[in-house]
């Protein structure tokens, strides 16, 4: 699949600027919501792939990468998603496709409920569903808020915080029974990410904690749009996918080999690509 140069911009908004990276042009825009705590940083490899036959655009959600914060101390999904209908319309957006992973996936499931009408089709890429128990840890310890010191404790945090999401889930359970069997990303990716979350270190948890609080299994029965579970066989909640089918039973699930390589970045834009273009 051909690779379309990436290219990044700046969107005025009502509480601020978004960045973006988008690439391609014509056919149906297809909008990507990234996961926490990261940027569109992690998208771009299908960005460069999926954007050979469309527009394809990525932003950073508010408080994450270079997109300023919404204006409020505790905000919720709809938050993010009234922001999201901002951007669409800033960019004469009418319609779209959208991918969300996680935290966008929730973004995308809430706009497809609010703005049907905006949503063509939903590609989700991984989210959680937890127990009510588990859901209350998480809030309480996943998304500390961090404040920058003079003697760099939040770089160590962030280091850390950032490099064991890929070793465990939870982060914080360093044990062999949380323990990831794929692979760490090498030296020069983790460096990437760590700038990413550095960027909004104070910001970050706003998003996590509004993702964790929206409950995807009250949404996704209400949801009547084509959708696509492309949930990742490497990522943590990848055994919620046959759970997540049940709760969406007209939904079409394909597995995919996530983005670790080239070779799987491709097989999974191209899992991407068919179902939108069928």
């Amino acid at each position: 699949m051909e690779l379309k140069r990436v290219r990044r911009a700046f969107v005025d908004l009502p509480h601020g600027q978004v960045h973006l990276r988008t690439a391609g042009e014509g056919g149906v825009p297809l909008v990507m919501l990234h996961a926490s705590p990261f940027s569109a940083l992690v998208l771009e490899p299908l960005v460069a792939r999926l954007g050979q036959k469309r527009r394809v655009i990525a932003p950073d959600t508010p408080g994450n990468g270079d997109s300023a914060p919404l204006p409020i101390a505790v905000p919720e999904i709809a938050d993010f998603t009234a922001s999201l209908v901002h951007l669409l319309d800033a960019m004469g957006i009418a319609q779209a496709d959208f991918y969300g992973a996680h935290t966008g996936a929730r973004i995308a499931a809430d706009l497809a409920l609010k703005h049907p009408a905006r949503v063509r089709k939903l590609v989700f890429d991984g989210f959680g569903l937890y127990t009510p128990q588990a859901l209350a840890e998480i809030l309480a310890t996943y998304a500390p808020e961090i404040a920058p010191d003079d003697q760099a404790r939040h770089v160590l945090w962030a280091w850390h915080f950032m490099r064991d999401q890929h070793l465990f889930f939870p982060w914080f359970k360093r044990d062999a029974e949380h323990r990831y069997t794929r692979d760490m990303p090498d030296a020069a990716t983790l460096h990437a990410l760590l700038l990413e979350v550095l960027k909004a270190i104070t910001t970050y948890h706003r998003s996590y904690r509004a993702a964790f609080r929206y409950s995807m299994a009250e949404a996704l029965p209400r949801i009547t749009h084509p959708v696509l579970l492309a949930f990742a066989q490497d990522d943590m909640v990848f055994p919620k996918l046959a759970e997540a089918h049940a709760l969406l039973p007209g939904s079409v699930m394909r597995p995919t080999p996530g983005l670790g390589t080239d070779a799987a970045a491709e097989e999974t834009a191209g899992i991407i690509a068919a179902f939108l273009d069928s």
